[in-house]
């Protein structure tokens, strides 16, 4: 079902290329004042300019010309220019009931054509335990890819990969130290286990800082780890299973779509490197600085106007970041056949991606049709408007963290419903603890600075999780509450009564769903979403405060109840793209 929004701005745009003579967009938006009507389209002030006329009076040759009979009443012009649209009650009723009876998809259209997609998010290094810094990558990729797989409805043209730091110096580091600490690793390294892999590393750079001796060791290994020798890759191995070990508990904990099976390291790139190098050399691309490899582009400058390099190979021959990326890019779209490849990484890595993307495609490794795209988000900061770390200074394990929401969670569920079974408390603690973290990373937008507080988070008031998960959870009470089962067989728009303008609100909000779905598909921006849902679910309360449900008499009982369900389905489906559990009970 395509968005009310998107019908009215092909309409409108059609009428204004056709009076212009060129291509011309209109610009609708929902109205916040109902004696504005439900849509507001402009555009036609910035079209009138060109055509050195009166705005209203474009306006006015736009709806003389405009055929909108078949969703909204007459149009009316406004103000200096603006077109404001009605939409019918019988087309309000018409596309709720298709949404009713499509309750899978709730009105949103597959996109079968679109695009094969590589989605890079999470990547944490292995050589550490997870901590607050990787949960923003993970969360928004995880839901960038549920909105892309909902979409397209073929899961299989969205891959997830999880760029894992898994090579360097610091993993010769912890190769020697696994050898010097656990030398029955050598023997059976499959049944190797480290219960804490932050204190592991700790000790081993303490080790690498400290004893001479020892750093030697560890650059040996990190010779044969490059040479392949096989005991030193046969306990790096061991290493990297043991830490993706740890990474999977969290990405099981926190419900995001990441497994083993998506995960493709730095190293998986290393026999590509020297390849990468020579076919920018080829291409007339490198230069020599100061003993590196770099590639030199006229768009980035310093402040001083000097071209900043972007080195691919150092002087003693090493690879970089830069180097693994441009080999992931060319991997990506040969063998994967991506042709959109989306990175969610820290605003701090904006220059860096700009630099790769660039310097691909001046190699000639992108096609044209081929889209790179970064989507950056900023730091997790306390309260304090520092980084948010531990009171030691350290930066908080990810694992911890997540423990500590179910368990705060635990407390408030303790608190309100303390007769509720054990099991059931654990589970709405789960529920809650885990949603409110995603909830309120996801709720601000990427690109700002986030604020990690327990209380805002997990406020039953307010764009919350909590908020959210209480509002799916009081619908589903009303029908308990009246002892109804939900109906899901197929309904006419005979079933559906608007007789409030709260009900015409809740409809109109409701028809939005698709809207925000495609839109977020398109700008990847989570917090859309959340805006929505908050949206949608005090629309409902205002709706339920104004329009009584189990008391109506028929037939509106049954049409109110429908809104009520309606409400409920779009709301477990919009949180469940965001990976947050709904509950039947609070």
């Amino acid at each position: 079902m395509k968005p009310i929004i998107t019908q009215l701005e092909e309409r409108i745009s059609s009428v204004l290329t056709e009076l212009i003579g060129e291509p011309a967009a209109a610009v609708v938006k929902p109205t916040q004042d109902p004696k504005f009507g439900d849509y507001q389209a402009n555009g036609v002030m910035g079209q009138a300019k060109k055509l050195k006329t009166n705005p209203r009076e474009l306006a006015t040759r736009v709806v003389e010309k405009l055929d909108l009979s078949d969703i909204c009443e007459t149009p009316e012009i406004a103000g200096p220019g603006f077109i404001n649209l009605r939409v019918k009650t019988e087309y309000l009723t018409a596309s709720l009931t298709a949404l009713l009876n499509d309750p899978d998809r709730l009105g949103v259209d597959t996109h079968p054509e679109a695009p094969v997609t590589v989605v890079d998010f999470s990547s944490p290094n292995l050589a550490k335990e997870m901590h607050v810094g990787h949960i923003r990558s993970t969360i928004i990729g995880d839901v960038i890819a549920r909105i892309l797989e909902f979409l397209t409805g073929k899961p299989e043209s969205i891959i997830r990969q999880n760029h894992v730091g898994d090579w360097g110096t610091q993993f010769g580091m912890l190769v020697a130290y696994l050898k010097q600490t656990h030398p029955e690793v050598l023997d059976q390294p499959e049944s190797f286990e480290i219960a804490d892999l932050g204190v592991f590393y700790q000790q081993a750079k303490l080790a690498f800082d400290n004893d001479e001796a020892f750093r030697k060791q560890a650059y040996q290994e990190t010779v044969n780890l490059h040479r392949h020798h096989d005991p030193s890759l046969k306990i790096w191995r061991a290493f990297l299973n043991e830490s993706m070990h740890h990474c999977q508990q969290v990405y099981d904990k926190l419900g995001v779509t990441l497994g083993p099976e998506h995960t493709r390291g730095e190293s998986a790139y290393g026999e590509l490197l020297a390849n990468v190098v020579s076919d920018l050399d080829k291409a007339g691309m490198l230069k020599e600085s100061n003993g590196a490899q770099c590639v030199f582009m006229d768009k980035f400058k310093n402040r001083d106007g000097e071209i900043q390099p972007l080195i691919v190979q150092k002087s003693d021959g090493a690879f970089l970041y830069a180097t693994t990326d441009l080999a992931a890019i060319r991997y990506r779209i040969d063998q994967l056949k991506a042709t959109r490849i989306i990175y969610v990484t820290d605003a701090r890595q904006i220059q860096h991606f700009d630099m790769v993307f660039t310097c691909a495609r001046q190699a000639g490794w992108v096609p044209p049709a081929v889209s790179l795209e970064h989507v950056p988000f900023g730091s997790v900061q306390g309260e304090d408007g520092k980084p948010f770390k531990a009171r030691s200074g350290e930066s908080i394990k990810l694992k911890a963290l997540l423990n500590e929401a179910v368990e705060r969670a635990q407390s408030i569920v303790e608190d309100k419903n303390p007769d509720l079974p054990e099991n059931e408390k654990a589970q709405i603690a789960h529920a809650v603890g885990i949603g409110a973290v995603k909830y309120a990373d996801l709720s601000s937008n990427l690109v700002n600075d986030y604020i990690f507080s327990w209380d805002r988070m997990l406020a039953m008031e307010g764009n919350t999780a909590p908020y959210m998960q209480y509002s799916y959870a009081r619908i589903q009470s009303i029908f308990r509450k009246g002892d109804i089962e939900q109906d899901h067989s197929s309904i006419t728009p005979d079933n559906i009564s608007i007789t409030d303008p709260a009900e015409r609100t809740l409809i109109r909000t409701l028809l939005r769903f698709n809207e925000i779905i495609e839109t977020v598909g398109h700008d990847l921006r989570p917090h859309l979403l959340t805006t929505y849902l908050f949206d949608l679910s005090q629309n409902f309360n205002t709706f339920y405060n104004a329009c009584p449900v189990l008391k109506s008499e028929e037939p509106l009982r049954t049409s109110r109840l429908f809104l009520c369900r309606a409400t409920a389905s779009v709301i477990q489906a919009g949180l469940n793209l965001l990976g947050i559990e709904t509950l039947e009970k609070m």
